[in-house]
């Protein structure tokens, strides 16, 4: 990889527990047309949020030397739960290659400046780490921030549920405590979670702003990749390839079908 030439025209690796980080994906190649991107996604793992943390790590580290075998520049865990409970390891063991993370958009939603409660759902195991407690900390006297714990949700979506009752009816519940308040924004802290953003939008009002992370982390992408000078110039459109641990070809299918390409 020392190489700059060879560097230009390698893949970008991405990497979540199941189909979520396809979110984040989306961004990048909004942002980075003509990359090349390798996802490989974990779902025969998944879900990720009720594991320990060592588990997850265990996995992360796994996925990790996967795409390094695949020759990839960079890697993102497009995944909140595999951030908060692996990402400062990893980068202290892959000290050649800039590993970007994600975590949920709370300093956007601060920054909003508006008035009400900002909702996080996130899974249980995000929301435990000292990671996020430290980041909800750094703001708590000026917000009055809620976590909201949504375990089931990314499964539900790995499933293939994206709209209708049944995903209408999770998010109803896990939101009714907090409708009759002022809810000046809810942070998708959970990469799998902007897929549901459409039944989200039937239960809130419009005055709520939703917020995840995606666009930020592919900015951050870009960065690094232009700070090694490792960025594809091709005039061409880069190409996508989705590695699934299941080996299903629903899961695959699916996965095309989030990127809607």
């Amino acid at each position: 990889m020392s190489d700059t030439l060879s560097l230009n025209n390698l893949p970008i690796g991405f990497f979540d527990s199941g189909v979520g980080g396809l979110s984040v994906l989306k961004e990048a190649m909004k942002l980075l047309p003509n990359e090349n991107f390798i996802y490989f996604g974990d779902s025969k793992n998944a879900p990720y949020g009720t594991k320990t943390v060592d588990e997850v790590k265990e996995l992360t580290f796994r996925a990790v030397d996967f795409l390094l075998s695949k020759n990839v520049k960079s890697i993102v865990i497009a995944c909140n739960t595999a951030t908060s409970a692996a990402i400062d390891d990893l980068r202290s063991f892959y000290k050649n290659i800039p590993i970007i993370g994600i975590e949920p958009a709370l300093k956007p939603a601060v920054e909003l400046n508006k008035d009400g409660k900002i909702i996080i759902m996130a899974t249980p195991m995000t929301l435990a780490e000292a990671k996020f407690n430290n980041l909800m900390k750094s703001y708590a006297d000026t917000r009055d921030i809620v976590p909201l714990p949504c375990a089931g949700l990314a499964e539900l979506i790995e499933s293939g549920l994206i709209e209708g009752t049944i995903i209408n009816s999770y998010l109803k519940d896990k939101l009714t405590p907090y409708l009759s308040e002022s809810i000046s924004s809810i942070v998708l802290g959970c990469t799998h979670y902007p897929f549901v953003k459409n039944e989200l939008l039937k239960i809130i009002t419009k005055e709520t702003a939703i917020i995840d992370g995606s666009a930020g982390t592919a900015k951050q992408l870009k960065r690094q990749l232009a700070n090694m000078s490792a960025l594809n110039y091709s005039n061409s459109k880069g190409s996508i390839e989705i590695i699934n641990s299941l080996n299903d070809e629903d899961i695959i299918e699916l996965s095309y079908e989030l990127l809607d390409i």
